[in-house]
């Protein structure tokens, strides 16, 4: 295993004082690894990107660290170094692929790259300028993974990444996915156990809040995971 990258030890989310999403969180991403979490629906994977990403500010850990050192998710220096693609978005809705695309470029500070092979993998070819509002749910999904793999951060969260894809481009996405070891690490939220068995080096089960089980290399089976979220849905 390559060094930790991202430590979090003990974090609890919540809305309200009524409704705590995480609860005794904790969780550590090592250097180029592609990390699975998997969870019922409600377990709280999504909540959990959007605190990495700093749009959920009630929350609360014992310990934050990024590369070694304290780090504030909301500041710019770690939004330099990650990129989030949420299961749903519908922000910048009158900008086309393009103008979305030059934007992000610009606000990591980096130039825009060649994206013929991306564009192509994702079959992507006709929509490039399009306004994103005008986007099907699955080319809308494409446009951000396409920023994603473009931009190539040092940390990359995918929250169900495969809700929407045609099969063509949901293969193609596990080759990106695969790949990316080379660039930095991924984590991605999915309920699929398909894209979570065959492209994680470990997989976190998320269940009441926290994570329950750690499945690491050579440990990963859909059944082994199917069990563990049965266990704990019928606990």
């Amino acid at each position: 295993m390559s060094a930790a990258l991202l430590t979090i030890k003990n974090l609890s989310a919540w809305y309200n004082d009524e409704k705590i999403i995480l609860s005794d969180f904790s969780l550590e991403l090592a250097e180029h690894e592609v990390a699975g979490l998997i969870g019922l629906n409600g377990a709280g994977k999504t909540t959990f990107l959007k605190v990495l990403s700093g749009l959920h500010p009630t929350f609360h850990a014992d310990r934050i660290c990024f590369c070694g050192s304290t780090v504030n998710f909301r500041k710019q220096d770690f939004k330099l170094c990650r990129y989030t693609v949420f299961a749903e978005d519908n922000s910048f809705s009158y900008f086309t692929f393009r103008e979305y695309l030059s934007y992000v470029c610009s606000a990591y500070r980096k130039e825009v790259p060649n994206l013929t092979e991306l564009i192509q993998g994702f079959h992507f070819e006709a929509y490039t300028d399009t306004l994103l509002k005008d986007l099907s749910t699955g080319n809308k999904k494409k446009a951000f993974l396409i920023t994603a793999f473009a931009l190539k951060p040092k940390l990359l969260f995918l929250d169900e990444p495969v809700n929407g894809l045609d099969f063509q481009s949901t293969e193609y996405l596990y080759q990106k996915i695969l790949g990316y070891k080379e660039y930095g690490t991924i984590l991605f939220s999915s309920h699929i156990l398909e894209s979570i068995t065959l492209t994680s080096d470990r997989v976190f089960v998320l269940e009441h809040g926290r994570i329950q089980q750690t499945f690491g290399h050579g440990q990963i089976s859909a059944t082994d995971i199917r069990e563990a979220l049965h266990d704990e849905n019928d606990g």
